[in-house]
């Protein structure tokens, strides 16, 4: 049984830019580390803010499921198959890149920051076709409990989540003081949470966390995530529940 917990102010690689501020939590572009290529088929984790008006300009993906989480700000995303929108706070997007894809992501503010996180999920197969989905989430539909915004493909009684080519899923969460979440991991299933925002302090299975910490966990049963009784405002979370055995060369 392995709970590591990881500082924001220790791990990751943090890149600052004209336009970009970025922590990344995995080996990614020219940052790489033998040790940290990633967690399972969750490939890349990335925490980003984007100035007004910029962002990426097209550029090319393939066999990866990529997801963004919109927490400030609006993303503006178009492809080359046609997809064009505008993803809002709170809203989810899949993007699977399949056979290939290209795309570009912008701050479609021209006076406000942008926050998101991006998430790559190896997909478990080569040759799909290219596809992109968005799904819009309320405050309160994450309110002390863990929502599913993304599932594994085929899943029942996945709600509005959007779906996934691989056995995972992810989970949001806005606890209050003194609330608690609790999600169960089934036998040979490994969790990464992160603490997306809140002033104050969560305990995972009895580890404390503050704002921008993960925790890599392995070999448990459950995961109990308590915010402090004292938090000034609500603790924001992510959990994503993956594969505990998995080829990284599939």
């Amino acid at each position: 049984m392995t709970i590591k917990i990881v500082r924001a102010s220790e791990h990751f690689h943090h890149e600052e830019g004209d336009w970009l501020s970025t922590y990344w939590h995995f080996s990614f572009d020219f940052y790489r580390d033998p040790q940290n290529m990633g967690f399972g088929p969750l490939r890349v984790f990335n925490d980003d803010v984007i100035k007004p008006g910029k962002g990426f300009g097209f550029h090319p993906h393939r066999d990866m499921e990529i997801v963004t989480y919109v927490i400030d700000g609006e993303l503006e995303h178009r492809d080359d198959k046609g997809n064009h929108g505008v993803i809002s706070a709170g809203e989810i997007q899949r993007m699977t890149a399949g056979t290939g894809i290209v795309h570009s992501e912008y701050n479609h503010s021209k006076e406000k920051p942008l926050r998101l996180l991006q998430m790559w999920v190896q997909a478990d197969r080569r040759g799909i076709e290219p596809s992109w989905e968005q799904q819009k989430f309320g405050a309160s539909e994450r309110r002390d409990r863990l929502l599913p915004i993304v599932v594994a493909e085929g899943a029942n009684n996945a709600g509005r989540a959007v779906h996934i080519h691989q056995d995972a899923s992810m989970h949001v969460s806005s606890l209050g003081a003194g609330k608690q979440v609790e999600h169960v991991l089934a036998q040979d299933r490994k969790a990464y949470v992160f603490v997306i925002d809140g002033r104050g302090v969560v305990t995972l299975n009895g580890h404390k966390m503050q704002k921008q910490d993960a925790a890599r966990i392995e070999g448990e049963s459950k995961v109990l995530i308590k915010a402090a009784d004292d938090n000034k405002q609500p603790a924001e979370i992510l959990l994503v529940d993956l594969p505990g055995r998995y080829d990284v060369n599939k």
